[in-house]
């Protein structure tokens, strides 16, 4: 199950622990695919992937310019014989989205930019299967990123 708190002050604590971070905005819970990790968006411009058993602080990914609102598990992986998601991605005010590799805290792996005159940051992120249009008797599914702006456009990526 997947659960996101939007938060208008900082996080003082989780039904886990105390998280060791001040600041945050945004907190999503991924169970079995990361093995029990929180994912944390903030006003100092981070993304902090968190093990919530320990309380402890996994990775910390910088890049982008302004306050990040949004913070997804991507279902993508990228070389990983698991099978679970190794990619996470973030949406912040500075009109961007990111994708991070979590086995390493290095620069972004992709960067999709907000419509420059629509948008006015990125507010929320979420991935969503949807059906091809085809005149075939084969039905097939697109997974898509749809992401909604502060101005209130919703986008569909993919």
């Amino acid at each position: 199950m997947d659960i996101q708190f939007v938060l208008d002050h900082m996080i003082e604590s989780f039904e886990y622990g105390i998280l060791k971070q001040q600041n945050n905005l945004i907190v999503k819970y991924g169970q079995n695919e990361l093995m029990n990790t929180i994912l944390s968006g903030s006003r100092d411009k981070s993304v902090r992937l968190w093990d919530i058993r320990s309380g402890e602080q996994v990775q910390l990914f910088n890049g982008h310019y302004n306050c990040v609102y949004a913070v997804e598990y991507s279902p993508f992986a990228i070389k990983n014989s698991i099978g679970n998601s190794n990619v996470i991605c973030s949406g912040s005010y500075d009109n961007t989205i990111r994708f991070w590799d979590i086995r390493s805290n290095k620069n972004e792996l992709y960067i999709i930019k907000g419509d420059e005159k629509e948008d006015d940051g990125i507010f929320c992120l979420k991935f969503i299967v949807l059906k091809k249009k085809e005149n075939t008797k084969n039905v097939t599914y697109d997974l898509n990123l749809c992401y909604g702006s502060i101005k209130g456009p919703i986008r569909i990526w993919g």
